[in-house]
């Protein structure tokens, strides 16, 4: 059996290793980690053998189905203070079709097929308790066979230095993260009803580990299907990926609308709880998605947008949708009133996702001004032509990756008179950096650090979990267009939790990395963060980031994670 360690960072693609290459990447058998307080570091355990095995990382008693097999435990020793986390790395079909480790998975053991390499992800997490000092730990691998008594097969050592640094809590990090929430996609993978007491207590599952990225904003949606399934219609196999209102409209008989905004109220609440309270984004409002050929478009006559507010007529009993402006403006109204009422106006930001025209953008604008003029309005640009006009009426700019780089001077001289925040978000491009299973995995972690290289406030991205049907079966859906890893973060679990996936792990280490050099310039050590940025971004200019400049990731960044990780073990 070949056995050792590797970094956080390590990728894994099913078949393509000779045995030969497998003992070389098996062969470090000694790390030295380092993390701040309220932090975490971790590795990775690389276990391969001639002969295929059932593989634990628990005590519990194990036997394998089919008959005699050797059982191999891993086991994890330390003696510094922090909570250890171990998970198997399950593989996930990229768009080639190749298997790439991605998911980390609640089993706790594994058949692990002869020669197949399995990584085993472990995780130390330290707490503003744990003392800084340097502390040493061991991977132990027993193995034994039916009623064998265990055997040591042998040992990886590792050591662990805590620094005496503080990272805040999550919900205090400055880094601004928008990952948009698609929670009817969640109710239909778990199957239940929306908005149902079950519905609640998984979306609570899952604002917990948005939460513990530093998420900043809730998703709401109040029209119907206002990306119009993401046009899944024009796909060969499409995905049932349309995200419903939160709020129920009644029609009583004196022809009187009722507005149930109740889950949303207990939405916002639950996230809260966790610290997600900086932001309240309505969706289906602006910009609506359409498609007037295959039947998705406007159903207000007089209305400049293709907003979809389904109610139940009680007189008739039947359900339908407004179809007079004059209705559709009070419901705007009521829903500005009652975030008013809440005391969260402040917080609301009516999104707008890629407006194209900007004419007809001003005029949906001016259309909801006019009804709810106390709406802030948040706008995702993907093209440069709407930074070059005037958009007054806009609290918060996130363009595309692309859009900064080629206004990037121009949005500088604008930020401080942006009222709200100045984000940049990548979708299903640019190509790099971005977080798709096939992205290097520094792409993940090099998000952060771009925003402090480019001064901005965050990043925004679309896709925590946009599942297609069978995600874990095949995450591939679009390709080319969309690359497998453009819809999630994470992943359905069976229990109702969400299994988290190594690139949520490698964007939460770059987020922390983030909120390091936050402690580091107030600290006065700027310097120290401003070679962190020299060591990794290559380029001189944001244009080169630019498609038509045609740079490689090699030319505009590291993809060494050891010239990342340099931050933390240099303090």
């Amino acid at each position: 059996m070949h056995f050792g360690l590797a970094t956080m960072f390590h990728k894994y693609v099913k078949g393509s290793l000779t045995w030969e290459e497998v003992r070389q990447v098996t062969a470090t058998k000694q790390l030295d980690l380092a993390c701040c307080r309220r932090d975490s570091t971790a590795f990775q355990v690389l276990m391969a053998a001639d002969e295929a095995f059932l593989l634990t990382t628990s005590t519990d008693p194990l036997f394998w189905k089919g008959g005699s097999l050797t059982i191999v435990r891993l086991e994890i020793d330390t003696d510094a203070p922090v909570r250890t986390e171990v998970r198997l790395i399950g593989l996930i079909e990229d768009d080639d079709g190749c298997l790439k480790s991605d998911v980390l998975l609640e089993q706790s053991a594994m058949f692990v097929e002869r020669r197949h390499l399995q990584q085993v992800w472990v995780e130390c997490e330290t707490t503003d308790a744990s003392q800084p000092g340097v502390y040493s730990g061991r991977v132990r691998i027993y193995a034994h066979t039916l009623f064998e008594d265990e055997r040591l097969l042998g040992e990886c050592p590792f050591s662990l230095t805590i620094k005496d640094y503080l990272l805040p809590e999550p919900s205090q990090y400055r880094f601004y993260l928008d990952l948009w929430q698609h929670n009817s996609n969640i109710a239909r993978k778990y199957d239940v009803r929306l908005w149902s007491d079950e519905h609640f207590a998984i979306l609570d599952r899952y604002l917990h580990s948005l939460a513990q990225l530093g998420q900043k904003a809730v998703s709401v949606v109040v029209s119907e299907i206002p990306w119009s399934g993401q046009h899944s219609h024009r796909d060969p196999e499409p995905a049932d990926l349309f995200e419903y209102s939160m709020v129920r409209v009644t029609r009583h008989g004196d022809g009187q609308f009722v507005y149930d905004f109740s889950a949303i109220d207990r939405y916002v609440t639950l996230a809260e709880r966790y610290g997600i309270a900086a932001e309240i984004e309505l969706f289906g409002l602006l910009n609506i998605w359409q498609d007037p050929e295959a039947g998705y478009g406007s159903v207000i006559a007089d209305y400049p947008d293709g907003v979809r507010i389904r109610y139940y007529d009680s007189g008739s009993g039947t359900f339908r949708f407004m179809r007079r402006r004059e209705d559709f403006d009070a419901y705007v109204q009521a829903l500005q009133a009652h975030f008013i009422e809440k005391g969260w106006i402040d917080r609301v930001r009516v999104l707008a996702d890629e407006p194209k025209e900007f004419a007809v953008f001003k005029e949906r604008v001016a259309a909801l001004r006019q009804v709810a003029p106390c709406f802030r309005y948040k706008i995702a640009i993907a093209q440069t032509a709407f930074l070059h006009h005037n958009l007054s009426e806009i609290h918060d700019y996130v363009p595309i990756l692309q859009c900064v780089a080629a206004e990037y001077e121009q949005l500088l001289e604008r930020k401080p008179q942006i009222p709200g925040k100045l984000l940049y978000y990548v979708c299903c491009h640019p190509d790099f950096p971005n977080t798709f299973i096939g992205s290097p995995p520094v792409e993940c972690r090099l998000i952060p650090w771009l925003a402090e290289k480019w001064k901005l406030d965050g990043f925004l991205r679309w896709n925590y979990t946009v599942w297609p049907e069978r995600p874990l079966e095949k995450l591939s859906y679009r390709a080319p267009v969309w690359k497998a890893g453009d819809m999630n973060f994470v992943y359905p679990g069976a229990t109702g939790k969400p299994l988290l996936s190594l690139r949520y792990k490698w964007l939460q280490r770059g987020i922390r990395d983030y909120e390091l050099m936050q402690l580091l310039k107030e600290s006065g050590q700027s310097d120290q963060v401003e070679r962190a940025l020299n060591r990794v971004f290559l380029f001189q200019d944001a244009s080169e980031f630019c498609p038509d400049a045609k740079k490689t990731r090699a030319e505009l960044y590291s993809l060494n994670p050891a010239d990342y990780d340099q931050l933390i073990h240099e303090l």
